[in-house]
């Protein structure tokens, strides 16, 4: 079987350290580590006293008890954490899907699972989310491609890369669906307290279904991607089989940054990193909009309601990874194709930066624009 690369993350890997402008990270702008740690010398202290040695294997017991109080519901042995949200994804497709499983995601979305599956020979189908209806979930859809052979129901949410949060009935249709042939739901959920638009955090699938597993990370909302810290949380059963996968992965995420996501989780350095991914996001998206409502009809959009991206459809003949990589080498500035989402004629923006840095990238890209146009 021909090999599938993950084509953003490959994009990823050619373009982030070329550019001068990153807008593919979608993620707010990354901490600094002094920022992270402030003035808590204690807490300085006993890094500097930190023996670099292996963690426990499924992550620390005050990670996992500060990871279980996010979820309702969940206790430390309902949690595992991984290198990333990526071995968690990774993992759970490895220990749920056997030859001839089918897997439903939504689409568009970020399309680690979707190239996992592929890779492994699963037959993936699709749902949407609806451009024309404001990202809606397409119900009938969802219930269409949903089947006895449906193994899990993969979706991110808030989304990637629209920004859409399910609302409570679309979240109670997945369940439906999920239920009635007794599906797994991933719930890729990384931009919970990265909201746009509401004050409370986006509702998790854990407690709404006895099969979900519901994945996390500190890259996105927390602005801390460098400490490839991410989780699993589901059933202590399902999370014990999982955890011998991690073995075979990863073995563990490291000690240092075990202990760096403890400090990060506690409830008042939590609620600060919060703040300020949210204070990003909603600084950087009215600059977005200005921008892209100065173009003359050239993009069409709706308005992200969580998350520093948004996915925006572009009116000009011009493929999207063929404009990625021409905005690369001309301007400097690196944005998502639409292609690598599963969607053309679009590309996504993320917008969690500096308004001097968005600016610039924005004023480069209308340049090459213009030319195009």
């Amino acid at each position: 079987m021909k090999f599938i690369p993950f084509d953003l993350e490959h994009a990823q890997s050619i373009w982030e350290q070329k550019v001068e402008f990153n807008l593919t990270e979608s993620g707010v702008h990354p901490i600094t580590l002094n920022e992270l740690i402030g003035d808590d010398q204690d807490l300085f202290d006993k890094l500097l006293r930190l023996e670099i040695n292996y963690p426990h294997v499924n992550g620390i017991p005050r990670l996992r008890e500060l990871i279980a109080s996010l979820y309702e519901g969940a206790a430390t042995d309902n949690v595992l954490v991984t290198v990333g949200a990526a071995e968690a994804n990774q993992i759970i497709m490895q220990t749920l899907l056997d030859a001839g499983d089918e897997i439903a995601t939504l689409s568009p979305t970020y399309r680690q699972v979707w190239g996992i599956a592929a890779n492994a020979g699963i037959a993936v189908k699709s749902f949407r989310l609806n451009p024309d209806q404001g990202w809606a979930l397409d119900v009938d859809e969802l219930h269409s491609v949903v089947n006895n052979k449906t193994k899990i129901i993969a979706l991110v949410n808030p989304n990637n890369p629209t920004g859409h949060i399910l609302s409570d009935q679309e979240m109670d249709e997945i369940v439906m669906a999920a239920d009635r042939v007794g599906a797994w739901i991933l719930s890729d959920e990384v931009y919970r307290g990265a909201e746009r638009e509401q004050e409370e955090e986006t509702s998790s699938f854990f407690d709404r279904y006895d099969k979900v597993l519901a994945v996390g990370s500190l890259s996105k909302a927390y602005g801390l991607p460098g400490l490839r810290i991410g989780w699993i949380v589901g059933p202590p059963d399902t999370i014990e089989e999982l955890w011998r996968r991690h073995e075979y992965t990863a073995i563990s995420a490291a000690m240092i940054s075990n202990h760096l996501a403890v400090h990060a989780l506690s409830p008042e350095v939590r609620i600060r990193l919060r703040t300020r991914a949210r204070n990003y996001i909603r600084s950087g998206y009215p600059v977005l909009r200005q921008w892209m409502d100065s173009q003359d009809g050239l993009f069409s959009y709706t308005p992200p309601q969580a998350s520093a991206v948004t996915f925006i459809r572009y009116h000009l003949d011009i493929n999207s990874i063929v404009l990625m990589e021409k905005l690369c080498r001309e301007a400097s500035v690196f944005v998502g194709a639409g292609d690598a989402f599963g969607m053309e004629q679009h590309i996504r923006i993320a917008f969690g930066q500096e308004k001097t840095v968005l600016d610039e990238a924005f004023a480069r890209i209308q340049r090459t624009l213009e030319n195009l146009r």
